[in-house]
């Protein structure tokens, strides 16, 4: 029997791990979102992103990522499982040892902007990495004039850590970004696994 995945609950979202069978939905999501809105923000996509036979096969990945411990996918929707995707936040390149860290990207749907559910969903996504899968460090990396962004960050406590020149290739350039990170403040040193394990 397969274990039970993660679903968090906030006052107005159901958070789930993105998974098999939710490949309709996200690909109309990001039909919906890229052009003019997420490409701004994200690397260069090509036509089979937007499809659902992409996203079949993306999500049986994306489960055997989180089932292996290397990531975990989250969609952010009000209602069922089945029903419209409004944003993502994903928890990637998770690396254990001394390090106990991963990085986080996230998008919200265009007509869902400055309503606050990237916050709400980041605050329960967040104390999930830190509480269950017992990270010690997530970074979150941003463009310097994506001040959406910069401010979703301070309120959740990032702390801005420096500026990595030519980081991405976005919008046909390489970007810089500003490097943010968050540690987790009940962190237990008994998570760390001695060397040797």
């Amino acid at each position: 029997m397969s274990p039970a995945l993660p679903e968090l609950r906030t006052t107005r979202l159901h958070l789930r791990l993105a998974r098999p069978g939710m490949q309709a939905a996200m690909a109309a999501f990001l039909r919906e979102n890229y052009p003019g809105h997420l490409d701004r923000w994200s690397p260069p996509a090509s036509a089979e992103f937007f499809t659902e036979a992409f996203w079949r096969e993306r999500l049986e990945l994306a489960l055997e990522e989180f089932l292996s411990g290397r990531c975990a996918r989250f969609v952010l929707q009000e209602g069922p499982e089945d029903g419209p995707i409004l944003g993502t936040c994903n928890y990637t390149n998770i690396v254990r040892g001394p390090f106990l860290a991963c990085y986080l990207g996230y998008q919200v749907a265009h007509a869902r902007e400055g309503q606050g559910l990237m916050r709400e969903a980041l605050a329960a996504t967040n104390a999930y990495v830190f509480e269950s899968l017992r990270l010690h460090r997530i970074m979150a990396n941003h463009r310097p004039e994506n001040t959406r962004s910069a401010r979703l960050l301070e309120r959740l406590g990032f702390v801005t850590e420096g500026l990595a020149r030519n980081y991405l290739f976005i919008d046909g350039a390489w970007r810089d970004h500003v490097l943010t990170a968050l540690t987790n403040p009940s962190f237990d040193p008994s998570w760390v696994e001695p060397a040797g394990r």
